[in-house]
């Protein structure tokens, strides 16, 4: 090699080297940018859940997944048990997607050749990720479970017509609520089916013991009929076919599970009493009653009934006994008020006595009939409590009431029972003047000039009632008539106090207005002011006062209406109320 070849060779490395630097800073420069450009992109052929996100931003990714998943992660849990399904609603239960924590794993800066070659060349499937709000997930299942479980059926016989049918056991299944929650945070959203993980409890009635009742107790006890001796005379036995007291027989298991007979009584007694209608006497109690205008005691009068403490056993012994015959007992059946308690109410002489006087009106008039019919004769017992409502029920056509004039809104209006308000007020004002304690009472809206101001009480079904308790110490017996237009109530008893009515000035007197009404069911009204009033109730015994109860009483104004329907009452002539 000559000096100049030397010389040109020594110049050459350096540049060489150059070159050399200079294509590394450019490979470096890509491989870097490359790695930069990877880090915001989801890798390659990635899915979640089967959606494909590879090659997507971040942002992008979010969306995708959120369009993509969103149906399905709104989707009911079908929890299941192989008899039927509950659905569960995801947001409710507490179970939510987690789409950003799902993503952020996906992306991120790296020099390694080996994961940049698989974030460009890689396949595989990222797990979705989710939130799981325990507590709610449980409470949910929990409230599922109570539609889902199903307790265990033991096997029976049922006696039907003529016959019997074999009913066959069933398993009870009760979820396991913590494992079950387990299933279906670790299901959800892939699955919208999960079966509920279930604790099976096994019957004690097995299908041998099942067939073994039908031919030792059901098949005997359906053969043939019974024949019931419920009297000494020859009607008092029958004869009662299968299909009749079939509805009073079932089975029931043991503790073993062993089927047994049952006979229920309350069925067994229904069939018997119907088939042998006269072999008992009902007893009849004690009362007072008024006799020639005095009163008097009604004696009671003993009864008789069948002893069905022993009836299902003989007859269940019947029913698989070659005679087929079952002995009706039939013991004394006391009454409930003995003649001595009815003497010892002491109801011998009036006590109040109260009188109103009620306008001709047929509708009205027959109301008023009807309700004292059904009060009169009512006693009280010493302490008892006393319902108007209660004793006359509500008033129906089906009654006999008819429709007449009532106080509804300050208006007279037309319904069933008009003019049982009379015999209310007649019968609160013998009640105050014996002393008993008022317990519930509401005067009319307004004024009616036939009552006394303050003194008086509505009634109404079934809310305005008029109650008050018999603390006299005696009993009370009610006395209630009619007579011409003369309504009269009278408490029997044995008379505690002297009662004397003080009436105070009306006070806080408003005037009537004038109504002009054209409707068809406008019922005249004549003015009366309204006013408040307090009545004072003075307690006395052997002329000396003892104590003083005071009723204050408010009465709206009873406003002039004047009906100018072709068809409406003159408003000249006030009409009953």
């Amino acid at each position: 090699m000559t000096a100049l070849a030397a010389l040109v060779e020594k110049m050459r490395r350096p540049r060489a080297l150059l070159v050399m630097a200079a294509v590394v800073i450019v490979l470096a420069g890509i491989y870097g940018g490359l790695a930069t450009s990877l880090a915001g992109h989801v890798p390659a052929s990635v899915t979640v859940d089967g959606a494909a996100i590879g090659g997507m931003s971040p942002g992008e990714a979010t969306v995708t997944l959120k369009r993509v998943l969103a149906a399905e992660a709104s989707r009911p849990v079908h929890l299941t048990v192989p008899s039927h399904s509950v659905g569960i609603q995801p947001a409710a239960a507490g179970l939510q997607v987690d789409i950003g924590a799902t993503v952020d794993g996906l992306t991120g800066f790296t020099l390694n050749p080996l994961r940049m070659w698989a974030h460009l060349t890689g396949d595989r499937s990222q797990p979705l990720q989710i939130r799981v709000d325990r507590d709610k997930l449980t409470a949910a299942v929990t409230k599922a479970a109570g539609a889902l479980n199903h307790p265990v059926k033991e096997g029976s016989i049922r006696f039907t017509g003529g016959g019997s049918t074999e009913v066959l056991s069933l398993a009870g299944a009760e979820v396991r609520v913590s494992e079950t929650t387990d299933a279906v945070a670790a299901a959800w959203p892939r699955r919208q089916v999960v079966r509920a993980v279930t604790k099976v409890t096994a019957p004690r009635v097995t299908a041998d013991e099942i067939r073994r009742a039908t031919k030792e107790l059901a098949v005997p006890a359906m053969s043939a009929p019974v024949t019931v001796v419920a009297g000494p005379h020859p009607a008092g036995t029958v004869t009662l076919q299968p299909r009749r007291y079939a509805p009073a027989l079932s089975t029931t298991p043991d503790g073993a599970g062993r089927l047994r007979l049952k006979i229920d009584r309350a069925r067994l007694m229904a069939v018997i009493r119907a088939a042998v209608p006269g072999a008992e006497h009902p007893p009849v109690d004690a009362t007072v009653r008024l006799v020639a205008g005095r009163p008097q005691v009604v004696p009671a009068v003993a009864g008789t009934r069948f002893n069905e403490g022993v009836a299902p056993t003989r007859f269940g012994v019947a029913l698989t006994s070659p005679a087929r015959t079952v002995t009706m007992t039939v013991i004394a059946a006391p009454p409930k008020v003995t003649t001595a308690a009815a003497a010892g109410w002491r109801i011998t002489a009036p006590i109040s006595t109260f009188t109103t006087q009620f306008p001709v009106n047929p509708p009205r008039t027959t109301n008023i009939k009807i309700a004292v019919a059904t009060l009169n004769g009512t006693v009280i017992r010493p302490g008892g409590q006393f319902s108007l409502n209660g004793t006359l029920g509500k008033r129906t056509p089906a009654k006999g009431y008819q429709q007449a004039p009532v106080i509804f809104a300050g208006r007279l209006v037309k319904d069933y029972g008009g003019g049982v308000s009379q015999v209310s007020t007649t019968t609160f004002n013998a009640a105050f003047f014996a002393g008993v304690r008022i317990d519930e009472h509401l005067a009319h809206s307004f004024y009616i000039a036939r009552y006394p101001e303050g003194r008086e009480a509505t009634v109404s079904w079934p809310n305005v009632d008029q109650k008050w308790t018999n603390d006299t110490g005696s009993g009370i017996l009610i006395q209630a008539t009619t007579k011409g237009s003369n309504l009269s109530v009278t408490l029997w008893g044995t008379k505690k106090w002297d009662i004397e009515a003080v009436k105070g000035p009306r006070r806080n007197v408003v005037k009537p207005k004038v109504v002009v009404d054209a409707k068809a069911a406008c019922v005249p009204q004549l003015p009366t002011p309204g006013f408040d009033v307090t009545v004072t109730q003075v307690f006395k015994k052997n002329g000396a006062k003892v104590r003083t109860v005071a009723f204050n009483t408010h009465y709206i104004p009873e406003d002039t209406v004047k009906c100018t329907h072709v068809a409406a009452a003159p408003a000249v002539v006030p009409p009953p109320r």
